[in-house]
């Protein structure tokens, strides 16, 4: 780990209380996450307001935001990233065999078209940096231009995030294990 959650001695009350409130507002055990970018409270304050308007509060349904999220984490290998999103999937409507297929991307067979799209978009901004004019065309049939443009900051959102989270090798929260040995990020 190169760089963790603020320690009891390093955090006072406001920063155990601020995570804590977080933590219950989005009902999502992240408390590791928050405790870390606390480190730079300024910009954890900022990054919290923008990531919020991507989850849980974008214009995109909720499936669609957890399996970009997850298509994301595996591109990356990110695992706290992957538990996390498993998790949170599961209650907002993604399925055990979606989970079962972002593994596999866009060409797993069981996609509907706006889904399979969404998968190509990940894949292709994680490799390309860019949507090729063909998934965007695919991606139009489904969301209007604000959603599209979500689509992309959501992917990029998760992108930077999980490379934070690859870079510092922050912990994994309680639970995320188990989680992990029931929908592993390796092949």
């Amino acid at each position: 780990m190169r760089l963790g959650p603020l320690s009891d001695s390093e955090s006072n009350i406001c920063h155990r209380t601020f995570s804590a409130l977080v933590v219950r507002i989005g009902q999502v055990n992240a408390a590791n996450l928050f405790l870390m970018m606390m480190r730079n409270f300024r910009l954890f304050v900022a990054w919290l307001g923008f990531a919020r308007k991507l989850m849980p509060y974008g214009e995109i349904p909720r499936r669609d935001t957890e399996l970009v999220i997850l298509r994301v984490a595996w591109n990356c290998r990110c695992r706290y990233e992957w538990g996390q999103h498993v998790d949170i999937g599961l209650r907002a409507g993604v399925s055990v065999e979606d989970i079962v297929r972002v593994h596999k991307g866009a060409d797993a067979p069981g996609w509907e078209p706006r889904l399979r799209a969404l998968m190509r978009a990940c894949d292709e901004f994680h490799h390309q940096r860019m949507v090729t004019d063909q998934t965007w065309a695919e991606l139009e049939d489904h969301y209007d231009t604000p959603r599209l443009l979500e689509v992309l900051m959501l992917i990029g959102q998760y992108e930077g995030l999980a490379g934070v989270l690859n870079s510092t090798g922050l912990p994994l929260d309680m639970d995320l294990e188990k989680i992990l040995a029931s929908a592993p990020i390796h092949d």
